[in-house]
């Protein structure tokens, strides 16, 4: 099996590094423009799977789309981070133009292929990417819930004092500052309601600091944050290729689900080796439906600007 990621910086180079260290491909390949990056990047990762035991083959192109061929999955990174005080819908501009031609080069490379969209905003480039290529909308994912559910498990085991690993917590809607949507009412610890151990102002204190995760680590670091990121494209690659049927939050088509249609958003979905296989439509109460369709109201807004 091959998979490829498109784009070489910060955030592709992570995904492919775990990829490799999970070993979910026999052959892994690296696309970015820039001349030696992704040769020195793959150069880097083989020599450490010395020490990691991995023996997934990984190989750098520059802008060369005949090395991707045959690609079962393709994670798509390409386009300019956020920097500080930039929202992601800043980005629209720049990235469409980017994506557009990244997915439908690959697409010609690799007819099969399922895609799992990163490049921000994520929401419209997901739905720019399904409008463009034509394909069967199971094939097309954003991974935008997935980072945003981690983050918000992040705070909630950092308020309860408890292990990650023992919560259920999904962030569902817009991948962005202020249309996602953690959904504490809903979130469990192992099968304790969170709300049983956290006050109500906790719980808007999490719920907010989930919200502002990404632009808060942009203003810390300088740039887009890239290890949580990478873990959850990774994460989303592996239900796939190992056919898992993992229920993650991820963005994808909606045909009337939730009340929604012609327009991508993040909900959770179970994911195999056919992509996305169906979406769980969670028993939302009054005010958090409302939430969810102004978080869609904000997202066309965005996807307005894409021209389709």
């Amino acid at each position: 099996m091959k998979i490829t990621v498109v784009g070489a910086g910060a955030v592709g180079a992570t995904v492919a590094d775990n990829i490799a260290r999970k070993e979910l491909c026999d052959e892994l390949v690296m696309l970015d423009i820039k001349e030696g990056v992704t040769d020195g990047k793959a150069i880097d990762m083989m020599q450490s799977a010395v020490w990691l035991g991995s023996d997934t083959r990984i190989t750098g192109s520059t802008n060369d789309y005949s090395k991707t061929a045959g690609s079962s999955v393709v994670v798509v990174t390409s386009g300019i981070p956020r920097k500080p005080g930039m929202s992601r819908e800043e980005l629209v501009g720049i990235n469409a133009k980017i994506v557009k031609d990244v997915t439908t080069k690959i697409l010609e490379a690799s007819p099969e292929a399922i895609f799992v969209i990163i490049s921000n905003p994520m929401d419209s480039m997901t739905y720019l990417t399904y409008k463009t290529l034509g394909i069967e909308k199971h094939r097309i994912i954003g991974m935008g819930g997935a980072l945003d559910s981690s983050r918000f498990m992040y705070y909630l085991s950092q308020a309860i004092g408890c292990s990650p690993h023992d919560l259920n917590a999904d962030v569902i809607g817009g991948h962005g500052d202020k249309t996602m949507i953690p959904l504490t009412r809903l979130a469990t610890w192992n099968s304790i309601p969170v709300s049983k151990v956290l006050n109500e102002e906790t719980l808007n204190k999490v719920a907010a600091d989930t919200m502002v995760g990404g632009a808060t680590l942009t203003k810390l670091i300088g740039t887009s944050a890239w290890y949580a990121p990478g873990a959850a494209g990774a994460m989303v690659a592996e239900s796939i290729v190992r056919d898992e049927k993992k229920m993650i939050p991820c963005c994808v088509y909606l045909e009337g689900e939730y009340g929604q249609k012609d327009i991508c958003m993040g909900v959770p979905v179970v994911l195999g080796r056919k992509g996305w296989e169906r979406i769980h439509e969670l028993d939302l109460n009054d005010a958090e439906k409302t939430a969810f369709a102004n978080s869609a109201d904000a997202v066309r807004k965005v996807n307005e600007s894409l021209g389709l």
